[in-house]
């Protein structure tokens, strides 16, 4: 790995407003590329919205599709590779795919894996777990629900990931017009990330980028206005070294659009990995058979 300097980018996604969010794609990229970042990782879902009704007919072919190759002009535009959520339609089935492009052009992708809520009445699950390289270090993405299983991050750190990238559209806690109540679910949504996610980047010695979608993206109709199940997401950017520490994050106060940009210093991920104890080196594979068995016997 060789240092690097990313950007995480916090944003909403109003439904079904596709050229407006690339708008804000190309106005954030160009903002991350005046801080001097190289990556700029956007939520899950930012181009087409989290669980959008009319999904299937926005959904698009990656890498053909309009979309991707309006995010290449983008890329191209600013010399930084991105980092994208989309709804991909591939033989009229519908994915929640996070695409990978740089400013020579389309990389590659990520499939969600698992699918929470109701993202199942949406998409199919993806199978493939690839890590992708751009040069500076090797990069696997892992889509908001699959960070709750650490099998996910162990693959990709055994297929050579330095860099997790964690785009979400998390729907971690409502809130409502009172006062206190944003700043209430925003730190909320904000101690989750960290409890949660901290161990992904301390257990496989990478480094991790989490960027989670901000504000009310609309309301669907099928649920009620306060629905936990509404595309309503809490915000929240932080960047976690090998060790598990916080280096930066997004304040924890407001539901907003923001953006957070550090240097991932390459020396931090030797010392980790470079250590006596270094899990990848210490772990006995030969012990985890169970791990691969399903649970539910017929």
């Amino acid at each position: 790995m060789h240092t690097i300097r990313v950007a995480a980018v916090s944003i909403n996604s109003p439904l079904g407003d596709v050229p407006g969010v690339l708008a804000a794609i190309d106005h954030w990229t160009r903002r991350a590329a005046e801080e001097g970042a190289e990556l700029a990782l956007f939520p899950e879902l930012q181009l087409h919205g989290h669980c959008t009704p009319n999904t299937w007919e926005l959904a698009e072919p990656v890498p053909a599709g309009d979309s991707v190759r309006q995010l290449e002009q983008i890329a191209a535009r600013y010399g930084l590779w991105l980092s994208v959520g989309l709804s991909e339609k591939e033989r009229d089935l519908v994915f929640n795919t996070q695409v990978l492009i740089g400013p020579q052009g389309y990389l590659g992708k990520q499939r969600k894996l698992h699918l929470s809520r109701d993202e199942v009445l949406f998409y199919k699950g993806g199978r493939e777990l690839p890590v992708l390289d751009i040069g500076k270090c090797k990069v696997g993405t892992i889509i908001c629900y699959d960070n709750q299983f650490p099998e996910v991050a162990r693959i990709l750190a055994l297929r050579g990931a330095e860099l997790l990238l964690m785009p979400h559209a998390a729907r971690v806690r409502m809130w409502d017009d009172t006062p206190g109540s944003m700043a209430a679910a925003r730190r909320h949504s904000h101690e989750y990330f960290i409890s949660c996610y901290a161990m992904r980047a301390r257990e496989n010695a990478c480094f991790a980028v989490l960027a989670n979608q901000a504000g009310r993206a609309g309301y669907v109709p099928m649920y009620p206005a306060d629905s936990p199940h509404q595309p309503h997401h809490c915000g929240g950017a932080i960047f976690f070294a090998p060790d598990g520490e916080v280096l930066a994050s997004s304040q924890t106060e407001l539901i907003r659009d923001e953006m957070v940009v550090q240097t991932l210093d390459a020396s931090r991920l030797a010392a980790e990995r470079s250590l006596p104890n270094y899990t990848l080196k210490t772990r006995r594979p030969e012990l985890y058979e169970e791990l691969v068995r399903e649970q539910v016997r017929y």
